[in-house]
């Protein structure tokens, strides 16, 4: 693998990461959206996300092929040692190890900041089709997520049901 640096993301990334995120929306039942969003809706994401959690970036020769970024898990003051995490990697450069580097960085970040569990949520299905793998909950177990719950047939994409998992992973030690 080319040389891959990692850094916090700034808003005018934007379009690249959007370009990324686009194509899942679009082809895909990763993303439970069903329109792409417009890129002003996206800098807004990005700036919102880095007011209180990292949002990552990886970058060959100068071009975006993955991001990750990190979220609030739950609104209740009582959950701020959780968060959620997200990641999208370009669909050119999967398999590379680019997703284990960028976790792993993020949950550096995630746990400097006190974050003790990270939460994956995770579109799910019982048939694999063209819109959907279990690829992402295989790669989550990998890296040390396990699964917490499912909710069967809750989302629906392409006029098909999918199921939603969320995984976990603790970062630290609950004293």
């Amino acid at each position: 693998m080319k040389s891959i640096t990692i850094r916090l993301a700034v808003v005018s990334d934007a379009p690249a990461i959007l370009d990324i995120y686009g194509y899942y929306v679009a082809n895909t039942a990763i993303s439970m959206e069903y329109e792409v969003p417009t890129l002003a809706e996206f800098e807004k994401r990005i700036e919102g996300t880095l007011e209180h959690y990292p949002y990552l970036v990886a970058e060959q020769d100068g071009k975006i092929i993955g991001y990750a970024y990190a979220g609030k898990f739950h609104p209740r003051a009582a959950f701020y040692r959780s968060a959620e995490v997200s990641i999208y990697i370009h669909k050119d450069a999967q398999k590379c190890g680019l997703g284990r580097r960028l976790y792993e960085e993020i949950e550096a970040r995630l746990a400097e900041q006190g974050i003790l569990n990270v939460y994956a949520s995770i579109a799910y299905t019982d048939v694999e089709d063209e819109y959907l793998t279990n690829n992402s909950a295989q790669f989550h177990e990998h890296i040390g997520y396990r699964k917490v719950a499912q909710f069967n047939d809750c989302c629906t994409k392409f006029g098909r049901w999918y199921h939603l998992i969320w995984m976990e992973k603790f970062l630290g030690e609950h004293e």
